[in-house]
């Protein structure tokens, strides 16, 4: 793995955050976000606000949910709205969906970094470079 991936770096597309346990209904509101909390969006998956403002109509959650082989990870989609239907990409690498929301505002992008960093400094969570 490559040292001092930042965000930003192309490379840190390839970056997933894997959390030690899966959310469910006893702890899913230890992940709140700037006074945003998961809800269940469907069996499994997890969703919370990361990036919403009223004069951009790009928007970005998290999403939580487990994958192929058990591991439960966090993930973004970006929010596609038309009329009165919302709905939510396909999820994206925890990096890239960092990356991408750099274009759009790099203070939240950070600031999101550092709440992924702080559950992995709790022990509750690690980066994992994909291929």
């Amino acid at each position: 793995m490559e040292d001092n991936i930042k965000l930003g770096d192309p490379v840190f597309n390839k970056m997933l955050f894997v959390l030690d346990k899966p959310v469910n209904d006893k702890n899913h509101r230890d992940y709140r976000f700037d006074n945003e909390e998961l809800i269940q969006i469907s069996d499994g998956i997890w969703a919370m606000p990361a990036y919403m403002k009223d004069n951009d109509d790009f928007s970005m959650f998290f999403i939580i949910t487990e994958i192929e082989d058990g591991h439960t990870v966090m993930a973004f989609s970006t929010g596609d709205k038309k009329g009165e239907q919302f709905s939510l990409s396909e999820p994206m690498m925890t990096g890239k969906g960092l990356n991408l929301l750099v274009d759009h505002d790099k203070d939240r992008a950070a600031s999101i970094l550092h709440f992924i960093n702080q559950i992995s400094k709790a022990n509750e969570g690690a980066w994992r470079m994909v291929e």
